[in-house]
């Protein structure tokens, strides 16, 4: 760990085009083409009988699903993540399309962060494919900044997954999280305080995690399109503007500075499942399948809280309309639960407060409030193999398919 007034030296790792390089893994032969991650499960592809397989492309695409993610050579002709799939289609018709795997993405992810903590155990988390890495301990690492561990922990990823990766590092998360984008793909940047005026201040506002489309837009409207904009401009012109928190966090941020440790463990705030259908679905209509996605759903959040340890006591729902509003509700229990027929009970009862008159493009389902099981006195657990799937239409348990009654 981190000694105080030792320099610090932070790593951020960042897997390369995640979900489509381990399709790559899968489908080796379409190295080099544009791939695109997001279709549903009518887009596997179909093995031929000369032993080829025959791939769907984005030309064939109808729907209203959204891009996960793209090939480097996709993202060339102008696709990338959270595009609507009709648009990426325009721009890329020939472009490869593979569902999405989620259970494949995890396991891989688990590999490379074990990997990783081999090398360097002081891990925070940041999501399926990224991480930070504090450095600062590790032995000789301040001798050439850090490269050689750089070099050390892009062989133990590539050796466990196959997979290449970007990794930053300098003096604190901020920094490093900016410098593993500067050389991706399979890129090694290491950046010091005074490399900043050259590397970082050039670098669009919005490179700058924390600065989101509103404030850069903001920023633009004053003048101030580059991080070194932001650096040069009068503190007080931000905190005028931006107020007294965030117009003195972007003056820190302009110029590098950023003291956060690094977290080795979190508690989760939330756990959620959701999805985006391929067609909107109508409440009336749709009924018995938005039935089973909506159980589903329940019946996989319950597994996700079994396996990661928690129970919840507010759970909420999600629904996204054909006009892109979403809205959400949330219903508190009497108790923490992990239970898939009590979600799904608790679920329904949300649904009776919103408007399901209206076509639908995304349901969600989700769990928060949580507990560690560890910490409740008597949980009852009920594991994803215990419930009930919901691709059996005769388990409802006991409740509406869709609830009509009582939207407002």
């Amino acid at each position: 760990m981190y000694s105080p007034g030792a320099p610090r030296l932070i790593a951020h790792l960042d897997m390369d085009a995640f979900y489509a390089s381990v399709e790559l893994l899968r489908y080796p032969e379409l190295r080099g083409l544009p791939v695109v991650i997001g279709g549903g499960q009518r887009h596997q592809p179909v093995l031929q009988p000369d032993g080829t397989r025959r791939f769907a492309t984005l030309r064939e695409y109808t729907g209203r699903g959204v891009v996960t993610t793209s090939t480097y050579e996709a993202r060339a002709l102008g696709v990338f993540s959270a595009m609507g799939t009709m648009k990426a289609a325009q721009l890329a018709p020939d472009a490869v399309l593979l569902p999405v795997d989620f259970d494949e993405y995890r396991k891989y992810s688990r590999l490379f962060k074990a990997a990783v903590r081999e090398v360097a155990p002081c891990v925070e988390d940041r999501g399926i494919d990224e991480i930070y890495i504090d450095l600062s301990d590790l032995p000789g690492v301040h001798e050439d900044g850090g490269r050689a561990i750089g070099m050390r922990l892009k062989q133990a990823v590539k050796q466990a997954t196959g997979l290449t990766c970007s990794i930053g590092i300098t003096p604190n998360k901020l920094l490093s999280k900016l410098c593993s984008e500067l050389d991706k793909p399979d890129g090694l940047t290491l950046l010091g305080l005074g490399d900043i005026p050259a590397r970082i201040w050039p670098l669009a506002a919005r490179k700058v995690n924390g600065i989101g489309p509103k404030a850069s837009e903001k920023l633009a409207g004053l003048g101030l399109h580059t991080v070194g904009d932001i650096a040069a401009a009068d503190p007080e012109l931000l905190v005028q503007h931006f107020g007294a928190h965030y117009g003195r966090w972007l003056h820190e941020a302009s110029h590098g500075r950023d003291g956060r440790a690094v977290v080795t463990h979190s508690e989760p705030v939330s756990i959620s499942r959701e999805t985006t259908f391929e067609r909107d679905l109508h409440a009336v209509r749709d009924r018995a399948t938005l039935s089973a996605i909506f159980t589903e759903l329940c019946v996989d959040l319950a597994g996700d809280l079994s396996r990661k340890g928690y129970a919840s006591k507010t759970i909420g729902i999600k629904l996204r309309y054909d006009d892109f509003k979403s809205v959400t509700r949330d219903l508190t229990l009497p108790a923490h639960t992990l239970d898939a027929r009590t979600i799904r009970r608790a679920a329904g009862e949300c649904l009776k407060r919103v408007d399901l008159s209206r076509r639908l493009r995304l349901l969600g389902v989700r769990a928060g409030a949580l507990a560690r099981l560890t910490d409740l006195l008597a949980p009852v657990a009920t594991t994803p193999q215990e419930a009930p799937r919901a691709r059996e239409p005769d388990r409802t348990y006991g409740l509406p398919l869709f609830d009509l009654h009582g939207s407002d």
